[in-house]
């Protein structure tokens, strides 16, 4: 299993320390760095800075929100970084929800999946670059038709004067519901999951494997299909003082991060088993009382979607996470806790395969790790204000 760093979206200001732990990470075999956005920081912006001063790690936006921006416009970014990246470019979509799509972008929300379809086609189109972009979809149509309400009747098709570094750039599908989650299998190069446990291992297995049922055989799962999930860390001596830098992201996503009826983080937590827990978190953040939201988030359920306390308990947790279909693991927490947890992937995998230099690799990783701790103040993971 691969180790990334989600990055996420920022706060008041960029993340303190992410940009030390990318540039060490590069150099220690990290494998990716990823980007989020909301209402705030952008997704593209931070891994063209990031990007330029490193040399080895895959850059993908986890994610770029579809409703920002139209798929040629989007497919625009994409081949732009993937050029000054050298082919390191993967392209992470989400539809995020309702409130967000409709009171930040004003924009319909309706109909995800079927605009989530539309979106990815039209992307592929513009990257291969075979023809000028033709599309009539249900959402998105190029050239906008002569008799649409504000067309002039001038339009007309257009292929990227940009020839693609790559003629496929890999493209992400974050998704919670079990629709959307199939629709990643049929559709995309990958999913990338939130809040997951690894005891729900075989569920998502069998939401994926509906999709790969249906999936064209050109885009078969056997080309490299990509499980990603951010898992927040944090290296403590005390399990519940590292549960506590948790609690308020948690809560931030299942009482605020959505309408009420229309959570979808929420639900994603009530289907794990927390429904109960979660109504009350939910409540509490909605009636303005945060800090009570968060101190009502179950420690059992911080322990299932994060890694957290002594170095020794997350070595022997991490076992459980190697175990499930995840490819690849972006950490999410301060810059000790990523490395250490990058340090003993590579300490497992150097043990698996015997081999010296991923021994050598590892214990470089360690000693960087051992030196951020010393360091260390506590932090919590970034969630929006």
């Amino acid at each position: 299993m691969r180790i990334g760093i989600q990055t996420g979206y920022w706060s008041r200001k960029p993340p303190k320390g992410i940009q030390q732990s990318i540039l060490a990470g590069d150099k220690l075999g990290l494998d990716s760095v990823w980007t989020a956005e909301a209402y705030g920081s952008d997704a593209f912006t931070p891994l063209a800075w990031w990007g330029s001063r490193t040399r080895n790690v895959r850059l993908g936006t986890g994610i770029a929100q579809m409703a920002a921006r139209t798929p040629t416009a989007t497919a625009m970014h994409a081949m732009t970084l993937d050029h000054l990246s050298h082919g390191r470019f993967v392209l992470g979509l989400g539809a995020s929800g309702p409130q967000v799509v409709e009171g930040w972008y004003g924009q319909p929300y309706q109909r995800p999946l079927a605009r989530t379809r539309e979106f990815v086609d039209v992307v592929r189109e513009v990257i291969a670059r075979e023809r000028p972009v033709s599309y009539d979809g249900a959402f998105y149509r190029m050239p906008l038709p002569d008799d649409a309400d504000g067309a002039t009747g001038l339009g007309k098709a257009l292929k990227p004067t940009v020839h693609p570094f790559r003629p496929e750039i890999p493209i992400v599908l974050a998704a919670q519901g079990p629709k959307n989650i199939a629709l990643a299998a049929e559709i995309a190069d990958g999913w990338m999951g939130s809040f997951y446990a690894p005891r729900l291992d075989r569920e998502f297995r069998e939401l994926l494997d509906a999709g790969f049922a249906k999936r064209r055989e050109e885009r078969s799962p056997a080309s490299g299909f990509e499980a990603i999930a951010t898992v927040p860390v944090f290296v403590r001596d005390d399990v519940e003082a590292a549960a506590d830098l948790i609690r308020p992201f948690v809560a931030l996503y299942a009482g605020g991060m959505g309408a009420k009826g229309a959570n979808f983080h929420k639900q994603s937590l009530d289907r794990m088993g927390y429904k109960e827990a979660m109504d009350e978190v939910q409540d509490l953040y909605l009636a303005g009382r945060k800090e009570d939201a968060a101190r009502a988030v179950p420690t059992e359920l911080v322990d299932e979607v994060a890694l957290i306390g002594p170095v020794k308990r997350i070595r022997d947790r991490f076992a459980a996470w190697e175990d499930t279909l995840l490819t690849t693991m972006l950490v999410q927490g301060d810059p000790s806790s990523v490395l250490t947890v990058l340090s003993i992937a590579q300490e497992r995998a150097a043990g698996s395969q015997g081999t010296t230099p991923g021994a050598r690799r590892a214990a470089r990783t360690r000693a960087v790790a051992g030196r951020a701790l010393a360091k260390l103040a506590p932090t919590k993971v970034p969630a929006a204000r």
